[in-house]
């Protein structure tokens, strides 16, 4: 190895272990109280940021360093005592540390982890719940010498549960949040124009788990992440796309080029702007997570822009309160027609930006170029609509909220098709050497997934 490769892989090494000693911990149980506590306090840049929360300088995520994991410390819980409250129906555990823990007898009647309750090899539930008696109280509960709760029902079944298990599932506010993170990771740190898109190794994210797991967890928290060193040649979306499961395939095709095209089926296909956007509202289900691989540039200009659509989305609440009442509340009309993969004429209803039971975002529905000329509101509110919408896209269109960047033969980019909005200006190709990304879509479940796999395997490999 070269003198100066060999310095690049320091490099690249030293900036894998910052980022892991400040994100990982997140990720695991005994931590992600402290850790949802400081994403709460650090994910909405107050008024006038420019720049990323400030908890992330220390792991550079707008810096371009090779991201990757390392060590997190495990925490063992013990029980001091375990108690039936009979007339609550709960079972207490305190713990070493002196916290305490309630536990409903119907829930842990219907978790019982024996043989004859759960399929282990499958991590299901063989207890019906035709057979479950959602009153039951307990006969005996107790802790036995290797730190596990027994309890005898009153039917005489014995269920017995590991104090770990029952630690993660206790059912107070901050365990219950702490565990929605690590198995969901909601939390996100949003951005602006300052964002330095996070960078990995292409290589190195097919062949090591620990980078892989790093690029996925940066595409969860950032949205995206830029991989370098791709062979030029088309097919390589689809290996990366291997490394975390399976393509999803729509009227497109597996995987599908961007190029300048006659007769375009898709605005896509041309060598015109393409206004910030994400892909395919027209389906009801539309992709969670893209990836774009550059085999050919543009001779002139092609540079692309993203934003984040959720800061945005946020921006606009604070700005406009009834914009964003109207968009998170009226149904848009969504339309694509055409012959690709096969013939579709797809149709669907989405709210601009959609929200959780919590109002929290989780999903922007926007493409101009295929919004239907179909609008079903009723007449009084086709203006608040259009008013709505436009100040969406004036805030999205601030230059202090879009990241430019000019992809190079080799890169791909991925990112989260559900928050970010992406756009391109429009180019010139040689007739030679057409402008040419490759792309393919996957879905949120197959990529969280594997993130939690790969945790998995990373963690218990310490």
């Amino acid at each position: 190895m070269s003198g100066r490769r060999a310095a690049r892989r320091k490099h690249s090494e030293m900036w894998m272990s910052t980022f892991a000693r400040f994100v990982l911990p997140a990720l695991h149980r005994s931590t992600s109280a402290t850790a949802c506590q400081a994403l709460r306090a650090c994910r909405r840049p107050g008024p006038g940021a420019v720049s990323p929360p400030s908890c992330l300088t220390a792991v550079h995520i707008r810096g371009q360093h090779t991201l990757g994991p390392a060590s997190v410390p495990l925490v063992c819980h013990s029980m001091r005592h375990v108690r039936a409250l009979d007339e609550e129906r709960l079972m207490e555990v305190e713990w070493e540390d002196g916290e305490r823990s309630l536990y409903p007898f119907t829930w842990l009647r219907d978790n019982c982890q024996c043989p004859l309750c759960t399929l282990q090899s499958a991590q299901a539930r063989l207890l019906l719940l035709a057979d479950l008696d959602i009153h039951t109280g307990v006969e005996v509960v107790e802790v036995n010498n290797d730190n596990k709760v027994s309890i005898v029902w009153p039917d005489q079944h014995i269920s017995i549960f590991d104090a770990e298990w029952l630690k993660k599932r206790c059912f107070s506010p901050a365990a219950r949040q702490a565990m929605q993170e690590e198995l969901f990771l909601n939390e996100r740190y949003y951005w602006n124009s300052k964002l330095r898109i996070p960078t990995a190794n292409y290589q190195e994210v097919l062949h090591d788990d620990k980078a892989a797991l790093a690029w996925l967890l940066a595409l969860r928290r950032v949205g995206i992440v830029y991989l370098k060193g791709a062979p030029v040649e088309q097919g390589q979306v689809a290996r990366l796309a291997e490394r975390i499961g399976y393509l999803r395939l729509t009227f497109y095709g597996y995987t599908w080029q961007v190029q300048d095209k006659p007769m375009a089926n898709n605005v896509a296909y041309t060598a015109g702007k393409l206004s910030l956007h994400t892909d395919y509202p027209a389906l009801h289900f539309a992709p969670g997570v893209q990836f774009l691989h550059c085999i050919n540039q543009a001779m002139k200009g092609g540079e692309s822009n993203v934003v984040d659509g959720f800061h945005m989305a946020e921006q606009l609440q604070r700005e406009d309160p009834e914009a964003f009442r109207t968009l998170t509340s009226l149904h848009v009309d969504f339309t694509d027609t055409g012959t690709d993969y096969c013939d579709f004429m797809l149709q669907s209803k989405k709210r601009i930006i959609d929200v959780d039971s919590k109002g929290r975002v989780v999903r922007i529905n926007y493409n101009n170029a295929t919004r239907d000329s179909v609008l079903d509101l009723p007449l009084q509110q086709v203006q608040h609509f259009y008013r709505a919408l436009k100040a969406y896209v004036n805030i999205m269109n601030r230059p202090e909220n879009v990241v430019t960047y000019t992809m190079e033969p080799g890169d791909i980019v991925t990112f989260d098709n559900w928050r970010l909005l992406h756009g391109r200006k429009s180019y010139i190709s040689r007739p030679d050497k057409l402008r040419h990304l490759e792309g393919a879509y996957l879905d949120w479940d197959e990529v969280m997934s594997r993130l939690r796999i790969l945790r998995k395997a990373v963690h218990e490999g310490m």
